[in-house]
């Protein structure tokens, strides 16, 4: 009798990743990488990027890096373009690239940052979605960071706390609007993992508590490694010290 299958192979599947250079972003790269995935990686800054291609491609995988600012519409575009030009599909699309806010209650914060932080978590995501929705074909993964900010207050951070539970809805209604294509849409909630954004976030944060972006990456490529005919909607994961 044959052995059921448990896992499906991520060789040779082509994967766009936003935020890549460092992070959360840069290990499911090189998590991805490792499993025999194709990338297409982006990010703000091109030194930062192209330190990280330099790495990555010695996984003996395709590599490309482009530019993007995913608050912006022709950025976005532009990578789309690249995405059909390099790889002509995407099986694997990252919605990773994110920032945050410093502590500050609403009368404190100014508009700028406020809408900074929507364009980046939300609309960015939104964009990048939209862009890529087209390259992808049934059995396709769409994968949105979120952040237990998804699911939680957290006061002082309303932009962010905003942004994320905006992404959360988003997510929620993509997978609906996409399970008939058989296109997978995940939600990605990670608790206090021990990242740049902690700069800030809460530059005195305890870090040596929090999860490592290794330890996301790890959770993330079980899930999409799952046989097509099924799926995680979310994954949580929480340091074993609980909510910091």
């Amino acid at each position: 009798m044959p052995k059921r299958q448990t896992h499906t192979s991520l060789t040779g599947k082509v994967a766009l990743i936003t935020g890549a250079s460092r992070g959360i972003g840069l290990a499911i790269a090189r998590a991805l990488a490792t499993q025999g995935c194709h990338l297409l990686i982006t990010g703000r800054t091109l030194p930062q990027l192209e330190k990280a291609s330099r790495e990555l491609a010695g996984q003996k995988v395709t590599v490309v890096a482009q530019t993007c600012d995913v608050r912006d519409p022709k950025s976005v575009k532009a990578l789309a373009i690249s995405a059909k030009k390099q790889f002509l599909h995407v099986d694997i699309l990252i919605n990773n690239a994110g920032i945050s806010q410093p502590s500050l209650t609403v009368d404190k914060l100014d508009y700028e940052t406020w809408r900074d932080v929507i364009d980046t978590n939300l609309t960015g995501t939104f964009l990048v979605t939209h862009q890529i929705m087209p390259l992808m074909r049934r059995g396709g993964t769409i994968v949105n960071n979120l952040s237990l900010a998804a699911t939680r207050v957290f006061p002082g951070l309303s932009a962010y706390d905003a942004s994320k539970y905006g992404a959360l809805g988003f997510t929620d209604t993509l997978r609906e609007e996409l399970r008939p294509k058989g296109i997978r849409v995940i939600a990605l909630i990670p608790g206090a993992t021990d990242t740049d954004i902690w700069n800030t976030l809460w530059p005195d944060a305890p870090r040596k508590k929090m999860m490592s972006p290794e330890t996301v990456a790890t959770a993330l490529v079980s899930a999409l490694s799952l046989p097509e005919n099924s799926t995680v909607e979310e994954i949580k994961l929480q340091p074993t010290t609980g909510p910091l």
